[in-house]
């Protein structure tokens, strides 16, 4: 398209139309193809729509292959040959969830509890988390707006679950454990709340959900939920559950690497030279970072920067691991000669990127203008 953006533009949606792009998700199906979507916010937008791309050339090339409506804060994920979409019905609406034989052209539609409608008795959040298969069954973090107080302070934590062999569609074979509010007193008083939480499986064995933290400080921080065996219980220790994670006031995707043995992430790290612009809204820097316990983390390198963090980023990234490459899609922030994007926030491009050996880069924090 011109104009530096970073990787191959899936999707543009210029200022003019109001139109944001957001909550990018990306998946292979088993025939090698790539399936990505994105849903649309925004003044110009009813927050309730959704749409799926396809490429059948690694990436090189995308097409559209339907808008859903109804859809929204969406992962895809493929399992047993299927391709499914599991979200909201809207920005704070019901939990649901669609299923394609078709690699995402043609979708079910979630009427009712034997269809895709799990959870209709509160409003719900989530973004696009990873959906992990563990002792049978899979997992995914989802979030209810009932706490109170506005956005951050009014998330619940919950973890949701259903038998790998069971009919996904169908409201009962999903168990959801308790829901955890925040404490305005933790983190010193500083602590806003936590959401977009990831589904993970822990190096002993168990079950974890690693949210985002509103916590507009730096270190900047994660929270780890514990989760019971059959996935009725969650539990936190605010003295030893909230960890030091770069990027953990927005969004992140973790994933675990049975290679290196190491769970790897990219983040929104802060660099130093930009702490002072509002950590929250500091999303023009993508770094990959890890783990080997959950716990502690670094940052290996760089991979995406812009220097101006008003009007640029790229964020909401998810990614997947394909041999020595990550595939990724990233919601966004940059020049179009049309404007641009309204703020760093507000997206205009959904773009998809590959990371080549990503398992050796180890440039740590500096920046791409510094490293020699």
């Amino acid at each position: 398209m011109g104009f530096g953006v970073p990787g191959v533009v899936i999707n543009h949606s210029p200022v003019s139309t109001r139109r944001y792009i957001g909550s990018p998700g990306i998946a292979v199906l088993p025939n090698g193809e790539y399936v990505a979507s994105h849903d649309l916010f925004g003044p110009g937008t009813n927050e309730d729509h959704t749409m799926v791309f396809g490429s059948t050339d690694r990436g090189a090339t995308w097409q559209k292959r339907a808008e859903i409506e109804g859809q929204f804060w969406s992962t895809l994920l493929v399992h047993q040959g299927c391709l499914y979409l599991i979200g909201t019905s809207r920005q704070e609406g019901f939990v649901v969830i669609r299923r394609s034989e078709d690699g995402g052209r043609t979708w079910t539609t979630p009427r009712d509890r034997t269809s895709g409608l799990l959870l209709d008795d509160a409003r719900y959040h989530c973004a696009p988390v990873p959906v992990v298969v563990h002792r049978g069954r899979l997992w995914r973090a989802m979030e209810d707006t009932m706490g109170g107080g506005g956005w951050a302070k009014h998330f619940r934590a919950f973890m949701m679950s259903a038998p790998i062999h069971a009919d996904l569609l169908r409201a009962d074979s999903w168990t959801f454990s308790n829901r955890l509010a925040r404490y305005p007193e933790w983190l010193d008083g500083k602590f806003g709340g936590w959401l977009e939480g990831n589904a993970v499986v822990t190096p002993e064995g168990k079950i974890a959900n690693i949210l985002r933290v509103d916590y507009r400080e730096h270190p900047e921080k994660a929270a780890v939920i514990s989760i019971s065996e059959d996935g009725t219980r969650a539990a936190f220790d605010p003295k030893t559950d909230f960890i030091d994670f770069p990027g953990g006031c927005k969004k992140f995707t973790i994933r675990y690497d049975p290679i290196s043995h190491l769970y790897w992430s990219l983040s929104n790290y802060v660099p130093e030279k930009h702490r002072s612009f509002p950590v929250e809204r500091a999303r023009n820097t993508l770094a990959l970072v890890c783990s080997h316990d959950l716990r502690h983390w670094e940052v290996r390198t760089i991979l995406l920067y812009h220097p101006d963090p008003e009007k640029h980023a790229f964020q909401y990234v998810d990614w997947l691991i394909e041999g020595h490459v990550l595939i990724a899609v990233s919601r966004t922030a940059y020049d179009d000669g049309m404007g641009g994007a309204h703020n760093q926030h507000d997206a205009n491009f959904l773009t998809f990127h590959r990371f080549r050996d990503f398992r050796q880069r180890n440039t740590g924090t500096a920046l791409p203008s510094e490293r020699a």
